[in-house]
C-alpha cells in the first residue's frame, strides 16, 4: 500500500486498485474534504484545549485529573469514547486512557465541526501497517472496496462481521 497524491494505491489478489475520490464517494458516502483533525492543526479547532475539554466531560468537572481516563466520563462523552476509540480509529493497546487524537475527535463530533473521515481513515490504514497493535475496524468498508473492483474472492475464507450497524456510517 503506497499513497500518491491523497490516492491510496494497493493490490489485492493481483488486481491493481485506487481508491480515489470517486472510489470514496461511491462505496462509502465520504468526500475527501472538510478540515483534516490532527496535532499538527489543531489551531484550527476553534480554540481546542485537550485538558478544558477533558475536564468538560468528566461527570465531576472539579475532580482533578491527573490522567486523561475514561472512567471519570460522564455518560455521553464515555459512548463517544467508546466509539472513537473502537470504531472510527481503534488501536490495539490501552483503551482506558485517551490519546490527545481521540480527544480532538470527540471535541469535533461534540461541537459539530466537520471532519475529514477520508483522511482520519487513511492515516488509521497506515498505522495499521505500521504497527502490529492497531486492528482494521473497517471490515464493510474494506469488503465495498473489493466489490467496487470486482475482486474474485471465491475460495476465500469467510468471517461473518455481526454489526449493530447495518452500513458504513455517514460521518460527514
Amino acid at each position: 500500500m503506497w499513497i500518491d497524491e491523497g490516492i491510496i494505491y494497493s493490490q489485492v489478489k493481483g488486481v491493481d486498485i485506487a481508491i480515489t475520490d470517486e472510489v470514496w464517494l461511491t462505496v462509502a458516502g465520504l468526500r475527501d474534504a472538510a478540515t483534516i483533525v490532527n496535532r499538527a492543526n489543531v489551531a484550527d479547532l476553534g480554540g481546542f484545549n485537550e485538558v478544558q475539554f477533558f475536564r468538560s466531560c468528566l461527570r465531576n468537572p472539579n475532580n482533578p485529573a491527573r490522567s486523561f481516563s475514561i472512567g471519570g466520563l460522564s455518560v455521553i462523552p464515555r459512548i463517544l469514547a467508546y466509539v472513537v476509540i473502537w470504531l472510527l480509529s481503534p488501536r490495539g493497546f490501552n483503551h482506558v486512557v485517551l490519546t490527545e487524537d481521540d480527544l480532538i475527535l470527540m471535541y469535533c463530533l461534540i461541537n459539530k465541526i466537520k471532519v475529514n473521515w477520508v483522511s482520519v481513515i487513511t492515516e488509521q490504514f497506515f498505522c495499521i501497517r505500521k504497527k502490529l497493535e492497531f486492528r482494521i475496524p473497517y471490515a464493510i468498508l474494506i469488503s465495498g472496496f473489493i466489490e467496487y473492483y470486482d475482486i474474485d474472492v471465491e475460495n476465500e475464507l469467510v468471517e461473518e462481521v455481526k454489526s449493530l450497524l447495518l452500513c458504513y456510517p455517514r460521518l460527514d
